[in-house]
């Protein structure tokens, strides 16, 4: 069975960011890497929000916003629907010590820039096509940059938020 059609939309976000590499004309490295056990590791995470001091930095991870927009969900008397798929990228990155935020403002300009990028055919927003169910718009908020805080985090960190608009055939999410 294929995947929820949301769950398409999360893993082509993820692979747009992952495409932020020094090959692609970036500063970051987003990509998947060997690690020293020589595994496959990931930088970028969808639904985690738990790290700790063997995850890579810099890396993101992908979250839906716990304050989801009104949803329309169709009609009454219909199963189409657009809505409002609201995400959360945050960041997290290696501090600099004399200006602990500018490695997080890099990199949260890189992760707009590659989502900009994921929208410039017009009708094939992240790759998935521009027939139901699709993407047909992506919008991307103000970022918010913070320092080390030990409460939430020992680096610094930003959070970037998206609002994907989605058409979706609720009797059909795996279509």
């Amino acid at each position: 069975m294929a995947d929820p059609f949301r769950l398409r939309v999360m893993k082509a976000v993820c692979t747009r960011l992952k495409s932020i590499t020094p090959a692609a004309g970036y500063i970051g490295d987003l990509s998947d890497y060997t690690d020293s056990a020589g595994r496959v590791a990931e930088r970028v995470f969808r639904g985690r929000t738990i790290y700790g001091d063997n995850d890579p930095l810099p890396m993101l991870a992908v979250l839906e916003d716990p304050r989801p927009a009104d949803a329309l969900n169709g009609t009454s008397n219909s199963v189409a629907a657009v809505n409002q798929f609201r995400i959360l990228i945050q960041g997290f990155v290696k501090d600099d010590k004399t200006h602990p935020l500018d490695p997080a403002y890099n990199l949260s300009a890189e992760v707009i820039k590659a989502l900009v990028d994921g929208k410039k055919e017009r009708f094939n927003l992240l790759g998935l096509g521009g027939t139901g169910p699709c993407v047909m718009g992506l919008s991307i908020g103000q970022p918010v940059h913070r320092p080390p805080d030990d409460d939430v985090s020992a680096v610094a960190y930003f959070l970037v938020p998206v609002t994907l608009t989605l058409a979706e055939n609720l009797e059909t999410p795996f279509a």
